[in-house]
């Protein structure tokens, strides 16, 4: 185990056996997105709990602001991560905030989730960047089944449609993911588990991503939205199943709680991002694809 994987171990929810009272923040920095998830609805509140949603998007200036506040309130936080709501490589903003808090908290984890269309070709800036984690999420590595998850890329201003756009967005991440675990920056790769569409796929996803030098995995139970609003969340058998498939190729995350792009605290112990991010606040769908 190298020294930053025993840091990860020992101070990231998302690596610790048990996760205890380790907490983190995520930093809603990241404006736009740059594919079309069909089960992705982004939108701006301060109600719902799950991914892709945040009360406001923030500054990466702000976010050094913001950081100094949540460790006062929850000084337990050790990880400062960026996960939306848009992509954290669609725009500069998520590298830019890292590169800040990188000067003001270095004691801090460093952990970024992306889609992967534009890792491979931001992998310097990213270990630039000092990254510690890295995730990615690969709902596929058949396009014929992307394609059914995904609708659209939009990549270097062209948009591309279901299997060109995931052709593209495939290759993308996977030597991606290469580019950086070489680098030492711990990989987890994210799945949404559809059982309808990707469900006997996962033991290939696994294989595949395991073989570039991801080291965990992840199934996140799909919560039916979007254009796939009628498909059916999978039961707990088929999460096991789909876990036992992955644990064939490399270790299996077993603690998502499915977090918020401005969650702050110990997941599923407290929450303080109405505190942290504290205004008045009124929904809106404003959001940007491109």
């Amino acid at each position: 185990m190298t020294e930053i994987q025993e840091k990860l171990r020992n101070n990231h929810p998302c690596f610790a056996e048990k996760p205890g009272n380790l907490g983190r923040i995520h930093l809603p920095v990241s404006p736009a997105c740059n594919i079309g998830c069909r089960f992705c609805s982004r939108v701006l509140n301060d109600t719902e709990q799950r991914p892709g949603v945040t009360a406001k998007v923030i500054t990466p200036e702000e976010s050094i602001a913001i950081l100094k506040k949540a460790l006062k309130i929850c000084p337990a936080i050790k990880v400062a991560g960026i996960a939306g709501p848009g992509d954290t490589l669609a725009t500069d903003t998520a590298l830019q905030t890292f590169r800040l808090i990188d000067k003001e908290f270095p004691h801090l984890l460093k952990c970024m989730s992306t889609n992967g269309l534009l890792l491979a070709e931001k992998a310097d800036e990213v270990i630039e960047a000092k990254i510690d984690s890295l995730t990615v999420t690969v709902n596929a590595v058949d396009p014929e089944i992307e394609a059914k998850l995904n609708k659209f890329v939009v990549y270097h201003g062209k948009k591309y449609d279901a299997l060109e756009g995931a052709k593209i967005l495939i290759e993308n991440q996977l030597n991606g993911i290469r580019k950086v675990a070489e680098s030492g920056i711990t990989v987890k790769v994210n799945t949404v588990l559809v059982p309808k569409i990707n469900g006997h796929h996962i033991e290939q996803i696994a294989k595949t991503v395991s073989s570039l030098g991801a080291s965990i995995y992840n199934i996140i139970p799909l919560i039916p939205t979007y254009e796939l609003k009628d498909e059916k969340a999978p039961f707990c058998f088929q999460i096991e199943e789909a876990r036992k498939q992955a644990e064939k190729y490399m270790d299996v995350f077993r603690h998502c709680n499915r977090c918020r792009a401005d969650a702050v605290g110990v997941p599923g112990v407290n929450d303080f991002s109405k505190e942290v991010y504290s205004e008045d606040f009124v929904v809106s769908e404003t959001f940007s694809h491109g």
